[in-house]
């Protein structure tokens, strides 16, 4: 298994993934390539009919997907703001590739059984696939499709994110072998000699304890162990810092743990979601998630630093548990709220990325949304940097 990674920022569509396609050759030399993934800014718009015969004229890949995207990153740089093009190449030796193009239309309902998702994407469970997949964000119902494919294959790995960099429905770009679509969700189902880690950095840190609710109604917060929330708030600022009270006010969120038999969880175990409101009169929380009582969850922060460390901390997890594993490639999928507005410099999650896990082919795009799992369930994202990383199985 070979991966490569390639950024160009020529003003020209074509000469950009020229430049690409000389890079990764470069790289792999004349082997022929099974996958080959672009992202490309929206500075190329005019010409994004172009992009799957560009292409296949200069790399040739047997599978080729990608979308447009608000920013690029690839080879370790991340272009926000200006034009660039990123391509990933891969050489997947006795891995299956189905390419597979969904709309919203076709999607089976919520109590349809799992052989119906498993013809709507062409794979078997048994086969042990993973998913990489990227949607519109204004057309598609992609939190439906999530919710079935955990449902039919609980075993997959599910990455991706949401095409951006376009304001209006029709604008955005998929790109699936020869075809150039406006529309739904594509993706790729890859089985065989292949297994897909994952690394979902939220971009938030923990204040207090880990706390039960003890009560609350669909999305309302209202008991954490027999307390209102707000009271719970109330009795942690006198503990903290200047600076996370100041935080506080603007930028507080709830982890919530998933997985029912964690009981001491670590950075990566909650799922973030945001505080949505107050209500004065119950002392509870709106959040921007469905709760149950019984659950462990825990009051989080949010700002560049915190968003630093989070990375740093769950990258460092996966790099001591994986010291013995090759990575030979692998994709970001980072929210558009992160990157130069969020940390005021480039190249940031890259970096960090590099330093942890050394120099890995890395290729990505800045996304309306990221797909990625915590605690064994596939999530849609929001300000959250989620890596795929491919090795094989064997």
């Amino acid at each position: 298994m070979k991966w490569t990674s390639a950024i160009s920022e020529q003003p020209a569509l074509d000469d950009a993934i020229e430049e690409c396609a000389v890079s990764i050759r470069s790289s792999v030399g004349n082997e022929p390539l099974d996958l080959a993934i672009a992202f490309i800014s929206p500075h190329y718009e005019d010409s994004f009919e172009q992009v799957t015969d560009l292409m296949a004229e200069k790399l040739g890949a047997k599978h080729m997907f990608g979308c447009s995207g608000g920013g690029v990153i690839g080879n370790g740089l991340e272009i926000e703001q200006r034009a660039g093009v990123s391509i990933t190449a891969a050489i997947l030796p006795n891995v299956g590739i189905k390419p597979f193009h969904l709309q919203a239309h076709g999607l089976p309902d919520m109590d349809a059984g799992p052989d119906q998702w498993e013809t709507l994407i062409g794979v078997t469970a048994d086969r042990d696939p993973h998913f990489v997949m990227v949607a519109d964000p204004y057309s598609f119902p992609v939190q439906d499709l999530l919710m079935g494919m955990d449902y039919a294959f609980p075993r997959a790995t599910k990455i991706g994110g949401l095409a951006s960099g376009a304001s209006r429905q029709g604008g955005n770009a998929l790109f699936l072998d020869e075809q150039v679509l406006r529309t739904g969700a594509i993706g790729l189902a890859l089985d065989g000699n292949i297994t897909v880690d994952t690394v979902v950095a939220q971009g938030c840190r923990p204040i207090g304890h880990p706390m039960r609710i003890s009560k609350s109604e669909s999305n309302m917060l209202l008991e954490l162990d027999g307390r209102p929330p707000m009271e719970v708030l109330r009795s942690m600022v006198p503990e903290l810092p200047e600076r996370d009270r100041e935080l506080l006010g603007h930028s507080l969120f709830l982890g919530v743990v998933m997985d029912e038999l964690v009981d001491h969880p670590l950075q990566g175990d909650f799922l973030i979601r945001n505080v949505m409101g107050m209500d004065g009169s119950s002392g509870g929380l709106a959040i921007g998630e469905m709760l149950k009582e019984g659950q462990l969850v825990q009051f989080h922060l949010r700002d560049a630093e915190t968003s630093t460390d989070d990375l740093m901390a769950v990258l460092s997890r996966y790099a001591g548990d994986n010291r013995e594993n090759e990575i030979p490639g692998a994709l970001l999928f980072s929210c558009l709220g992160r990157g130069e507005y969020l940390y005021g410099k480039p190249n940031h999650d890259t970096d960090l990325f590099r330093e942890k896990l050394g120099e890995v082919p890395l290729g990505g795009f800045f996304c309306n949304g990221e797909i990625g799992p915590v605690s064994g369930t596939t999530f849609l994202h929001g300000y959250t940097s989620s890596f795929g990383l491919f090795r094989p199985k064997l």
